[in-house]
This record gives C-alpha cells, structure tokens and sequence, in this order.
C-alpha cells in the first residue's frame, strides 16, 4: 500500500505537554481544597480527554458537582498555560518537513480540548500539519473511530492509504477500530509493554523512524 496520510496524537507523541497539564491540574485541586498529584500520576491519567483526566485526579467519592468545578477551574487556568513548558519532542518537525516534501498529507487527531489542540498545533507546527480535530462535545472521542474517518474524508484519502501515530494504548485502539496500521512511540506518556499488549504494528523510539515505517509500509 502507499501512504498517502500520516495521522498523529497530540499530547505524548507530537509534544511533551505533561508539565503544563500537571500545573493546571494541581492548580484546580489546591483551589477545591484537594490533594495534589505528582507528574507521574497525571502522565497515567492522561489519554482519554479532559473530563476523564480531571475525574481520575479528584479524590475517590468526588461529587459530580465538585468534579465539574474542578473541570471548569482547570479549563481556565490551562487556557491561560498550556503552552508555558510544553514543546514539541526534539526531531519531530524535521519528520513533518520530510512528510510535507513527500507530498503526505498530515493530521492531528487528539482527545485534548479542540481549542487548546489548535492552539498548540498553529503555534509549534504551523503549516506543518494539514488539519486538526480535538474533543469537541457532542462528538465521540477516541477510542472511537470517528475523528480518524472524519479527517480521511475531508482529506480525500483511503484508509488503505493511512496510518495513524500515537503513544497510548488509546491509539493503538482506536487505529484498530478505523482499521488502520498504528505506529506507537515510547517516548511520550506510555511505555513499549503496553504498546504492544495493545497491537501496535510498529513501535519506535525515535521520530525518525517513523518514517522508516512508512517506507517499509509503502514497500510491504
């Protein structure tokens, strides 16, 4: 097959966002009065879209009406934040350089916040990156195939033709439930065992081979 899209995750593949999600996680729960959570709690949190990360970040037994203060308090002061340490992992815009030489066209599809996704990705990547589609309520997230189908159509392109990339075993679901290969990569928010409990067809450890992957797809 030839690829003619390479569709990315955000937070932990494209970009190192943890510090910036953990200051405004652990500035919501001081404002509630709740216990703070270390980096690494927020890094296993992370992956699911914000209102399951700030739902595993309150204390158990959180009332639904706390949960959503605390949601609402972190909206805002991330809004504000969320591009303060985050930064894009080193050699990752030199891939997207080769991809846009190439001629593949390139996406971004992440649970992350529509409005904050788009910011992060105009401010680092430019045009770099085709398209983006964050959460957007109303819409179903990942796991659930619907943002990859989305950019494929508008893209015109086949989902023989793509491949998807991402660090968590919600990419490597949702590349299977759109029915496409999923390149996982170690250097953001999970690591390699549950990449490949979960199907990843191929697992890098630097962005570069990336594009190794593609090739090897386009000469399979």
């Amino acid at each position: 097959m030839e690829i003619k899209a390479v569709l990315f995750d955000l937070d932990g593949t494209l970009t190192d966002t943890l510090d910036d999600l953990t200051s405004s996680v652990n500035f919501a729960l001081s404002e509630l009065g709740f216990p703070r959570r270390s980096r690494d709690e927020v890094r296993s949190f992370v992956g699911n879209g914000v209102r399951r990360l700030i739902n595993l970040s309150v204390p158990c037994g959180t009332s639904e009406t706390l949960s959503e203060k605390c949601l609402n308090v972190f909206k805002a002061h991330y809004e504000k934040t969320s591009c303060v340490n985050t930064k894009p992992y080193d050699g990752i815009n030199e891939v997207l350089e080769t991809l846009k030489n190439r001629g593949i066209k390139t996406a971004v599809v992440t649970n992350k916040v529509h409005w904050a996704a788009e910011d992060i990705v105009n401010r680092f990547f430019g045009m770099l990156i085709d398209m983006t589609v964050g959460q957007i309520d109303g819409v179903a997230q990942k796991p659930a195939p619907d943002g990859i189908f989305s950019v494929l159509e508008r893209m015109n392109v086949a989902k023989e033709n793509a491949v998807y990339v991402g660090d968590s075993e919600v990419d490597c679901i949702t590349a299977r439930n759109a029915g496409i290969p999923c390149i996982g990569v170690t250097w953001g928010f999970r690591d390699r065992k549950i990449l490949e409990e979960n199907g990843a067809e191929f697992i890098v450890s630097e962005p570069q081979e990336i594009l190794n992957c593609i090739d090897l797809s386009n000469n399979g």
